[in-house]
Order: C-alpha cells, then structure tokens, then sequence
C-alpha cells in the first residue's frame, strides 16, 4: 500500500506530476508534486487539506507546504512540496515512490 493523502485517512486518487530535484552531494533534494484538479478540491469533497501525506507501510512521510492553486477564483491544482534533509530521507523518499509507481502502473511503456 502507498498512497497521498491530503487529509488524514482520505486517498487523493489524482496521480501527480512530480519534479525531483537532488544536490550535487547527495544529501539533500526537494521533490514537487503538482496535482491537477484533486479529489480534495472537489465541491463534493468537505475534507480540510491538513498537508500531504505519503503513506506506506513504512510509516508516513509529511510536508506542511502545500498551496493552492487557483483559475478564474477557483481551487484547480495543488503543489506541494517535500524537502529531504538527509541522505537517508531521499532514499526513503524513493522507496516510497517505487511503491508509489508500481501500485499506480507508472513507468511502464
């Protein structure tokens, strides 16, 4: 099981577009998630977006910076947006994404 959360317990069934930037020394990196008319910003959704939450069976991985992102007054998007301080921190990052990829069917040609 992995999967994003907005809201504690409520899967965001929207996949991401995520950009995955790391320094040239390995120990740190930032991945951005934009996620393009989410569940969550539905109008039949009345969740309160608490942060984004990475969820596997190794535990949750959490970032408060998510915003919103708005057409003509209107919620469209979320970016959100992870930042690893530590070696160990991306990798965990990137075992959850293999689950995160596998379980989506993303990759494969």
């Amino acid at each position: 099981m992995a999967e994003i959360q907005f809201s504690k317990g409520v899967k965001e069934d929207v996949i991401p577009d995520v950009k995955v930037t790391r320094s040239k020394t390995g120990n740190t990196g930032t991945a951005t998630f934009y996620f393009e008319d989410p569940k969550i910003l539905s109008k039949e959704s009345s969740d309160e977006i608490t942060g984004m939450y990475l969820v596997d069976d190794e535990g949750e991985i959490y970032s408060k910076e998510v915003k919103g992102k708005f057409i003509n007054g209107e919620a469209r998007a979320i970016e959100a947006v992870l930042i690893m301080k530590s070696a160990d921190e991306f990798e965990r990052f990137v075992r959850f994404m293999n689950k995160y990829a596998e379980e989506n069917g993303l990759g494969k040609s």
